[in-house]
This record gives structure tokens, sequence and C-alpha cells, in this order.
């Protein structure tokens, strides 16, 4: 696939947008397909197609791992959604989500060198979808599950996981956690202050929030405390689903009980990935020299100015305030070395690996408004994928 260049330069100010440049730039979509064979005489028509295909053909079904080197499904990315958790649009289904489906191909183009499609399933059923990619496998070389509703997205994935030999990975989950994990390491080394010592408050219990209390879990983070919409998730409370079960057994140490405004008094780092709102008094509440990632899009938890009123070190998930937590730093690279190594799986040290990654990249360039690197700082993708290739042989998956 040609993916449509969407990025912008870093001196355009991505709030003065208008419908009109908006709609323009989506016209006929964001994608295309573009030959990589030449077809401009008859011999190289024949050997692009009939009758010279068919030797090839003839090969690979002697031999089927010849597909990774003679077609392009070893390398190529499908994105798919069910439109059930598109943005902050919520379920609009699987033609509205097509655009930003789009837009994520474009991406993984742009920013990691890999051919993508979207594919927007016109179902919800978590078995439909597995099925369904599951007889179209020989065509693709891994999955990129995006805006599939909580907490069905957890059972799609590990399903997926189990029934397909390439990698998979949610990226609303595990892409949201990589950078936040990478941006917490940014943080934390311009504060001199270590992860092992803080108490972190995670609001919101989806997708995002359990994938990123499970990753700084892994990266040594001892007390993290969960909200959900009806406060802290806590082991014992009524009405949990099994996904928050098991995250309340490995959060909470502080056995809290209550709301947010519990949960933020005294503590080090707030990270937001709800639509809930949190008031000022709540971020002047917690410890001296705090950080708060207010990631909710395109209306933050808290305003990043108001936050920093209290706060050491702010981040949100919008491109026009600084410290931005986006996807993009993680997933095109994390894909790219995934399938650099020909692994089967992507693993918690991959993505441990993509984290640390990414903080490289900006390490000699460090401060309270530069935790991260530049969405489209063009060394992150290879450096990400490197250290994630690296990653899947020491893992065992490649």
């Amino acid at each position: 696939m040609t993916a449509v260049n969407e990025a912008r330069t870093e001196n355009s100010d991505p709030t003065q947008l208008t419908d009109e440049e908006i709609f323009n730039a989506h016209l006929g979509g964001k994608l295309e397909v573009g030959a990589t064979a030449s077809l401009a005489d008859p011999k190289a028509l024949s050997i692009a197609y009939t009758p010279g295909v068919a030797r090839v053909s003839r090969a690979i079904a002697q031999d089927a791992s010849l597909a990774a080197k003679y077609t392009w499904a070893h390398r190529l990315v499908v994105v798919v959604s069910d439109g059930t958790a598109v943005l902050g649009l919520g379920d609009i289904g699987p033609s509205a989500s097509l655009p930003v489906m789009e837009g994520k191909s474009a991406l993984f183009k742009t920013f990691g060198g890999l051919d993508s499609i979207p594919l927007v399933l016109n179902t919800t059923d978590v078995d439909e979808i597995v099925e369904t990619l599951v007889r179209l496998r020989p065509s693709f070389g891994a999955v990129n599950l995006e805006d599939v509703s909580a907490p069905r997205c957890f059972e799609l994935e590990q399903k997926l996981i189990e029934a397909l030999d390439c990698p998979v990975m949610h990226d609303d989950q595990h892409g949201t956690a990589v950078v936040s994990l990478a941006a917490l390491n940014g943080a934390n080394t311009v504060l001199g202050k270590h992860i092992g010592d803080q108490r972190v408050v995670i609001s919101g219990a989806g997708a995002a929030g359990i994938a990123i209390a499970k990753i700084l879990i892994a990266a040594g983070a001892g007390d993290i405390t969960l909200l959900d919409s009806r406060g802290i998730v806590r082991t014992g409370r009524a009405g949990l689903n099994p996904v928050k079960e098991e995250i309340a057994a490995v959060t909470n140490s502080g056995n809290l009980d209550g709301g947010i405004d519990v949960a933020l008094r005294g503590a080090d780092v707030f990270i937001g990935v709800s639509s809930s709102k949190v008031s000022e008094d709540l971020i002047a509440s917690m410890a001296s020299d705090s950080i708060v990632f207010a990631l909710s899009n395109p209306d933050p938890e808290v305003h990043p100015e108001v936050a920093a009123r209290h706060a050491a070190i702010v981040a949100t998930g919008r491109s026009d305030f600084p410290n931005q937590i986006n996807n993009v730093l993680a997933f095109p690279g994390i894909f790219r070395g995934a399938l650099d190594a020909g692994a089967r799986r992507i693993t918690e040290g991959m993505k441990l690996a993509a984290a640390d990654a990414i903080l490289a990249v900006a390490k000699d360039d460090l401060g309270p408004d530069r935790i991260v690197p530049s969405a489209l700082d063009p060394r992150v993708g290879p450096e990400v994928a490197a250290a994630v290739a690296v990653a899947a042989k020491a893992d065992g998956v490649a």
C-alpha cells in the first residue's frame, strides 16, 4: 500500500483546522495500491502475471514457506476493527470507523515502512471475528486490533493470539501502555525519581488503563491504584468483571476504598485514560513534584495549564501541548521489529524494549517539556524496531 502522508510539519498548528481542509484530505480515502513490478511491455507483463506468475504459484504450492519470500503477505499488517470504541466517538460502527483505520494504515507505512490495509468487520461477535481472521490468515503477516470496546477487546486479543501464528496486538491497550511507560521513565529521569518508589493512580479501567497497570508492574512499579466509574478497583468489590478481578489482585496495595479523591491524596503520578474530569483541588492534593498524564482526547481530564500549577511535569495526548503521549511512537516500530525477527507473537519483553528504545531517542534532550521524542521524529521507528527484534529473539518467539 502507498500511504498518503498525513503528518504535518512541526511548525503547523494542528488546532487551526477547517472542515474544508479536513474533508478534502479524506476525499476518496487515504490509501491506494501501488505496483512494485514493472508492467511496461509484454515481457514484463508475462513475468508479473500470466504465464510467469504460475511458476511462482506452483513453487509455493510445493513449499508454503516460499510465500513469505515471493508475496507481500509476510510484511502486511491488517488493521482490524468492529467500530465499537472509535476514538472518543464510541460505538459508531465499521463503516464510520474506516477513515480512522485508513489513517492507521497510513501511519504504518509512514513511520514503520510496513504495508497495511484496514479491515473493518460487520460483526461484534468475538468468535466470528476470530474465525474471519483465521480464514484470512494466508493474506497477512500481523494483526493490529483497533478501537474494539472493553472488556471484549481482552477476550478477542487473547483468542487471536492463541489461534494465529503471527504477531497480534491491540494498540489501544499496548501502544498506549508502552508510550506511557516511556514517558513516565522520561519524567522520572528529569526529576531524579524511580518508579519503584512512587504511588501511581490510573483513572480508567478499560483497555488502556489495565494495560498501563500491567506494564508498569512489569517495569517495577510497586504501588498502583486503578479506578473505574465506580471508584477504586479493589479485591472484594462487588460487580467486577473477570479482567478487573485479575488486576485488583495485583494493585491497590494500600487497600484504599473510595473514589478519585481518596486515590489522589499524596499520590506521585496520575495517569488519566478515561473521560472523567479531575478538579484542580485534587491535583493540588498530590505529592510534591508530582507527574500528571491527562491523556483523554480531545479533552484531557484536567487542562494542562491548570495541572502545571501544581505538578512538576504534565503530559497529554494532544499535539498542541508539550509532552504528547502518542501511540505512533510505539506501534509502527513494534510491528516492524516483530516482523523483521519473524516473531510468532508480541511478548511483554518486546513491549518493555520498545519503551526503552523510545526513551533512548530523547535521552540527550530530556526536560520538563520533553519527556518523549516528537511523534514525527524519524529516528523512533527504526530504533524501536531494532530493539523489539532483539527482544523477540531473546524471548524465544522469533
